[in-house]
């Protein structure tokens, strides 16, 4: 008979085995639950070999996706090739196809729910959709058929879709499928586009709102030019600005790009060679789209936005193009007074107008349709009103030139068959908004520069500040004359570079923008141009990669010179950091975090206590004018924002001792194992990776240390948790000598499928600098047949 122990000690292996079966048939479900969700949705994983019928095609048409996943498309005729490429971008691309037509439509609520009810206000408010549709009768019948076409091909990709069930998982997770796409979608994200650009009312409505509150010199100190005209100004009862911008979409201030080109007489090949890296938000997938398109009539390769036809940026056999943004001032905020009798009356010169009201449902997931009107002037939309009811007797409303009908596709399209500069130079006659600076080269020698589209001017005003709407004292009374706009060919110089800095001396007889871009990116590229000869794609491969922080070096004498008074040892060091640094914004470096922090904690300490989050958040061009405040303050002339803190060596003391402050409590308490990678990490984050866990599943790669910073050739600006989120959004190189292959790098991949080999595939090669070569010719890879 056993003993009450001997029972006991049983009954103890037996739970243990149970618990160890319990664990294994929980890890064994896990594993199946995983090898599942992996296989569900692979399934949706577009077919890149083998044949495919498409029903509206006329002749075969071969695709071949090259080892880093670049469809190179090649069809008999233009409406063949248009449709393949609607199809091929659907395959790779729908889902932020449709979420970039939903957000510039205003109608991401319907799938999203109430999170979006303000943003999609807001852009039904500027009317991207509205003015997309009045520009698609200024297009030629040709471009309307390509536009056509295209739409033909990303819906019969649609049409496949819903016969097999196979969608993107992200369709599936938002519970939705997209509807049909139309030609007035393409052109929607086109005019999305002049609207990630910018335009300067921001700035406007901030120096607006500086006058309404602060004495005038005080105001003045942040203006980026004293006004040449008395601002008017109203009762600051009168508008909110807090109130009525509150929730306004403001594209990031770094949205600007380097492009350059080097003469033939500069280069090894003695060919010219050309450089572009547009700097936009950097996301999952990448807002570019890497493709060839190939027809009797055109061979060209390059980048487009994810649902447009064409090639917008790249080469074809005889030239190759790249752009920056100009920035120029083309959107002015006006002043109208409101008929107290009637809402939807506005006074102009002595009369009341009757304003056109447009109404624009906007449908909710789950919810009720919100009825929602816009009211717009003879100027454009109310927008000091989409928010709040901020405005019972004046209100603000936006003029912009990307709201009028223009035909940017048609120059594109253009540009793709252009042979020489004379060619590409009157395909830009379509090119209105944005307003870009394209550099150009060409295999016959000639180098050129120009800054396109429309620039207003003004009657009055130079687009400091808003301006009274109810005259006509401050109308646009046209543009600059296309022939007008700033240009050079085949400089003596041997090269162009831009890097959004100011593009003409103050002798131009027109007025293009207040606001420029931190000279630095646009300094060191030339330095290094005028500095070498012999010059080859990967000394420009290289140039893209630099991270000398030119800023740094204008400023770190400064403060060391200027801060005083330092007794924390922690400071101490990190000054000495700072003072032994090369420049050089390496992520393994402390120096390059202990400078980036500092100039961030200067305006924080400057501003944030005397102006509102809502406010600064429209300060455009903050870097510049704080540059500008401490270079004034180190000449002895202090301005009223650094005098009143209590001068510059307590405004460099106080942002250094929050700096280290905040850098300590991150990393430890040891200078020399601070780095600057440790806090700014790059990440391509995905619509829906900002739904955890949802980021464990787009995101899965996390983020990683990177060099440069905001002000380096090698962009990388980051957000102040440090994520790295902008940047050069794709890289290009070309050595005309050799027009059959571009060097590229798309980051984080060409694929928008989490389960492609093409997803983050470049993740690695945007951190280091390792381009793939594109070649017009390419033979090898996954070959698609699309067949009628």
């Amino acid at each position: 008979m056993e003993t009450a122990l001997q029972s006991h000690k049983k009954r103890k292996i037996n739970w243990k085995k149970v618990s160890i079966w319990t664990l294994s048939i929980i890890v064994v479900l896990i594993l199946v639950g995983y090898f599942a969700a992996s296989a569900y949705i692979s399934r949706s994983l577009p077919k890149t070999e083998g044949k495919i019928k498409l029903s509206g095609l006329n002749a075969k048409v071969n695709v071949i996706r090259d080892k880093n996943g670049v469809p190179h498309i090649d069809a008999e005729n233009e409406q063949d090739l248009y449709m393949a490429q609607g199809y091929i971008q659907a395959q790779d691309r729908l889902f932020q196809m449709d979420l970039s037509r939903r957000q510039a439509s205003g109608e991401l609520s319907e799938v999203v729910g109430e999170a979006a009810i303000d943003k999609d206000k807001y852009f039904r408010t500027l009317g991207l959709r509205r003015a997309a549709t009045a520009s698609y009768n200024e297009y030629s019948s040709q471009a309307k058929e390509t536009l056509q076409w295209f739409a033909d091909g990303v819906n019969a990709y649609i049409k496949e879709l819903k016969d097999n069930g196979k969608w993107p998982i992200e369709f599936t997770i938002l519970g939705y499928k997209p509807k049909e796409w139309t030609p007035i979608d393409s052109l929607t994200i086109g005019k999305y586009m002049a609207f990630d650009l910018g335009g300067h009312w921001e700035d406007q409505a901030f120096r607006y709102y500086l006058l309404q509150n602060f004495p005038k010199e005080k105001a003045y100190d942040l203006f980026p030019s004293y006004p040449k005209d008395a601002p008017y100004i109203i009762s600051k009862d009168t508008l909110n600005l807090e109130k009525s911008f509150a929730s306004a979409v403001i594209p990031p201030e770094f949205n600007g790009s380097n492009d350059w080109v080097v003469s033939g007489k500069k280069t090894k090949s003695g060919k010219p060679i050309l450089a572009d890296d547009p700097h936009l938000g950097l996301n999952s997938p990448s807002i570019w789209y890497q493709m060839q398109l190939k027809a009797p009539t055109v061979n060209v390769s390059g980048v487009i936005f994810a649902g447009v036809p064409g090639i917008i940026l790249g080469h074809n056999e005889e030239i190759a193009w790249g752009v920056t943004n100009t920035g120029p001032d083309v959107q002015d905020l006006y002043i109208e007074k409101r008929n107290p009798k009637e809402k939807n009356q506005f006074l102009y010169n002595k009369k009341w107008e009757n304003a056109e009201v447009v109404k624009e449902p906007i449908k909710v997931k789950d919810q009720k349709t919100i009825d929602y009107e816009v009211t717009i002037t003879r100027h454009g939309p109310v927008i000091s009103e989409f928010a709040a009811d901020s405005g019972k007797d004046t209100v603000l409303s936006l003029q912009w030139t990307a709201l009028q009908p223009s035909n940017e596709l048609e120059a594109v399209l253009q540009m793709n068959k252009a042979g020489n500069w004379d060619e590409f130079e009157k395909a830009l006659e379509n090119f209105e908004t944005p307003t870009q600076n394209f550099v150009f080269a060409s295999k016959d020698g000639t180098i050129a520069y120009k800054a396109n589209g429309k620039i207003p001017i003004r009657k009055k005003g130079d687009g400091l500040l808003p301006v009274p709407g109810w005259t006509d004292e401050y109308e646009w009374t046209g543009y600059i004359p296309f022939n007008e706009l700033p240009k050079t060919i085949n400089p003596k110089e041997g090269f162009i570079s831009t890097a959004n800095n100011k593009v003409i001396s103050d002798d131009y007889p027109y007025h293009i923008s207040h606001n420029w871009a931190q000279p630095y990116r646009q300094m060191r590229i030339q330095e290094v141009l005028k500095s070498k000869d012999q010059i080859t794609a990967k000394d420009m491969q290289d140039l893209q990669m630099d991270k000398l922080n030119l800023q740094a070096k204008e400023f770190v004498p400064i403060f060391l010179k200027h801060v005083g008074g330092i007794k924390n040892k922690i400071e101490k060091e990190a000054l000495v950091s700072l003072q032994n640094w090369n420049f050089i914004d390496d992520k393994d470096s402390a120096a390059p975090l202990i400078f980036n922090m500092w100039m961030r904690n200067i305006p924080e300490i400057l501003f944030n206590k005397e102006i509102s989050k809502e406010m600064l958040g429209k300060f455009g061009g903050q870097k510049q004018a704080v540059d500008e405040l401490i270079r004034h303050a180190a000449e002895g002339k202090p301005g009223p924002w650094i005098s009143e803190y209590g001068g510059l060596e307590k405004v460099l003391q106080d942002s250094l001792k929050l700096t280290v402050l905040e850098i300590e409590k991150k990393q430890g308490d040891n200078v020399k194992k601070w780095e600057w990678g440790k806090y700014h990490q790059l990440y391509f984050a995905h619509p829906l990776s900002s739904v955890k866990p949802l980021n464990y599943l787009f995101n899965s790669d996390g983020k990683i240390p990177v060099g440069g910073s905001s002000v380096t050739v090698q962009a990388a600006a980051n957000k102040e948790d440090g994520t790295v989120d902008h940047g050069a959004s794709w890289r290009f190189v070309i050595d005309t000598n050799d027009m059959n292959t571009g060097y590229h790098i798309v980051g984080p991949g060409q694929s928008g499928h989490i389960k492609s080999e093409w997803y983050h595939d470049q993740l690695k090669a945007w951190t280091e600098g390792t381009y793939h070569a594109t070649k017009l010719n390419t033979k090898k890879g996954n070959k698609l047949v699309l067949s009628p």
